[in-house]
């Protein structure tokens, strides 16, 4: 099966339409059609229902869709490699991350990276949910995940530490009180948190249910950098990851009671090689302000229900 064929899949099943794909194919649609037709006698059924007005999956074509993405992903990735190395070009690294990530422990990571390798792109992708990143990775997005452990992986998963959540408070950076706050003393307080579709909102609800209670929301954003800002003027308090707090932050920002701790994993399909080889190698050394092991005593959130004493239990989505 040629991977033109995926590629004709993929654009009719992106504009529902046969017209409109063989437009954007720039090709004939009775040859598109005839593509199509010769596509699913290979696959053994139909993979788009005909409708008056477009096309619809099937639950065939549902199911075929997230392999020929990866196909024509791995396919394109494959070229732009060759290229590199016929041309003497250093080539381009994706990563696929959560936007918390992107914000904390990267940016150091990508600098050293650019002063090593200036003629070598990176390209981020970044997630608002860890179960969004999972899935594209392992649908054939980016070379490498840098992310919460996953749920469940086949491929190599290497720990870089654990990152500390601490609670974010107004008041002035420099009266900050010894010792950590209890989420339950602030249970009758409106909260700053995240959208109800971003994994740290999952989290922080997590969290506070481990408390007693639920957080009620004074506001809701989906930039870390900005709850960061609006605990710190006072509009709610808010739990963040200590590694994502925007420089010269204003406020009062304590550990948590019980400490609580998100380990961070570089994960990928596949053992690297070449650029991804290099990069890995680079995160292992890098100094990302992550705890190799979590302290005794804090409790792991992020990875899977825990007990009253923070041990995880079965696993399961958690942001």
């Amino acid at each position: 099966m040629s991977l033109r064929k995926f590629e004709y899949f993929l654009a009719i099943a992106e504009e529902g339409s046969l017209s409109q794909a063989a437009a954007k194919l720039h090709i004939a649609q009775p040859s598109l059609s005839q593509q199509l037709r010769a596509l699913e006698r290979h696959v053994g059924g139909p993979l788009f229902e005909r409708l008056s007005r477009g096309m619809r999956l099937t639950p065939t074509g549902r199911a075929f869709l997230p392999h020929a993405r990866a196909a024509v992903r791995s396919a394109d990735r494959s070229y732009g490699v060759a290229r590199a190395v016929a041309t003497g070009d250093a080539g381009e690294i994706e990563i696929a991350t959560v936007s918390s990530i992107a914000a904390g422990i990267l940016p150091q990571v990508l600098r050293t990276w650019h002063e090593r390798r200036a003629g070598s792109a990176v390209r981020l992708h970044e997630f608002h949910h860890r179960n969004l990143l999972e899935q594209q990775v392992r649908d054939g997005l980016g070379d490498l995940a840098i992310g919460p452990r996953p749920s469940s992986w086949d491929g190599p998963v290497l720990s870089l530490g654990h990152e500390e959540f601490v609670v974010v408070l107004p008041g002035t950076a420099a009266a900050r009180p010894p010792g950590g706050v209890a989420l339950g003393d602030l249970a009758d307080r409106d909260w700053v948190l995240f959208g109800q579709e971003h994994g740290l909102n999952d989290l922080v609800h997590a969290a506070c249910t481990l408390e007693g209670f639920q957080p009620a929301p004074a506001v809701r954003t989906w930039q870390v950098d900005a709850a960061a800002r609006l605990a710190a003027a006072g509009v709610g308090p808010a739990l963040l990851p200590d590694n994502a707090l925007p420089a010269g932050l204003d406020a009062v920002v304590r550990p948590a009671r019980p400490r609580l701790f998100r380990e961070l994993t570089c994960y990928l399909r596949s053992e690297p090689q070449g650029l991804v080889r290099e990069f890995v190698a680079l995160l292992r050394q890098s100094p990302l302000g992550l705890r190799d092991h979590r302290p005794e005593g804090g409790r792991a959130i992020g990875l899977a229900p825990t007990d009253a004493r923070g041990t995880p239990q079965s696993p399961s989505p958690n942001p």
